[in-house]
């Protein structure tokens, strides 16, 4: 009798269901849909206030809720405006708007190695590392290269210096002091940042490396390409040439046409 009495409760709770419309919605997820779409929709970002009337919450109740959506990097705020956007936690590395871009980028990049001889990469910041969305290696036997999808952390690598350029000062305060950098050190990066944001690029040397990278122009992403070679091979020189160049490309993939793609076949790898 008990199994028949459960199976009758079971039959009029399917009943019920289907003879009335039930609301299951949650209003805190309400919210934060609320909050995420009018996201979406801003093109120079929202303030607090905005986000506040659209859903209907106190001011401190509207911060808590972009406080724990930036938190998991869905929400990230400029510090000079103080206006939140989108982050990159909707930007997964399989999303295709990472896919579109590299695509773009991989004809330019295969140009740069052409010219130069050396290996060009392309990489976006994920949280406080940076992720190699694609490399084009030098077809010289001795080369530097990474692999593609590796990370490496954000202040240790040019790519990640040329990405942070584009950060105001408060917030290179802000990673330079989670990576546990000393203020002295913190204070020298800045100047360096100074330096390249008038540059607009990076060069630098690293044990028998030289490198030169710029951040990616026109987007809100945070990208940046880059060249690295042997410094005995690189000259101080050719950096300075590559970087010229650098800056060319950099805008024409933001902005100008794609050139066509190459037909040889892509170098061996070793």
């Amino acid at each position: 009798m008990p199994a028949r009495r459960g199976q009758r409760q079971h039959d009029d709770a399917e009943s019920g269901a289907r003879g009335e419309e039930r609301d299951y919605t949650v209003r805190a997820v309400e919210r934060v849909c609320s909050i995420l779409n009018l996201l979406q929709e801003s093109v120079e970002g929202t303030s607090l206030i905005e986000v506040a009337q659209e859903t209907e919450l106190p001011k401190s109740s509207a911060f808590r809720y972009l406080w724990t959506l930036e938190a998991h990097r869905y929400v990230e705020r400029d510090a000079a405006s103080g206006l939140y956007r989108l982050g990159l936690g909707f930007v997964g590395m399989q999303s295709r708007h990472l896919e579109v871009l590299r695509e773009r980028a991989r004809p330019w990049l295969e140009k740069l190695r052409d010219e130069f001889g050396e290996t060009v990469n392309l990489a976006i910041l994920d949280g406080d590392h940076v992720v190699y969305l694609d490399v084009v290696e030098s077809r010289k036997q001795v080369r530097f290269a990474a692999a593609r999808g590796s990370r490496e952390a954000l202040l240790a690598t040019a790519l990640g210096r040329a990405i942070v350029s584009r950060f105001t000062d408060e917030r290179v305060h802000d990673v330079a002091h989670h990576a546990g950098e000393p203020v002295v050190e913190t204070e020298v990066l800045l100047a360096e940042l100074a330096e390249t944001r008038r540059r607009g690029y990076v060069i630098g040397d690293h044990e028998d490396s030289r490198y030169v990278c710029a951040p990616l122009p026109g987007t809100r992403l945070p990208v940046a390409l880059g060249i690295a070679g042997p410094a005995a091979r690189f000259s101080p020189a050719d950096a300075e040439k590559a970087a010229a160049r650098l800056l060319e490309v950099t805008r024409e993939i933001a902005t100008g046409p794609i050139p066509e793609q190459r037909t040889s076949a892509p170098p061996r790898m070793e």
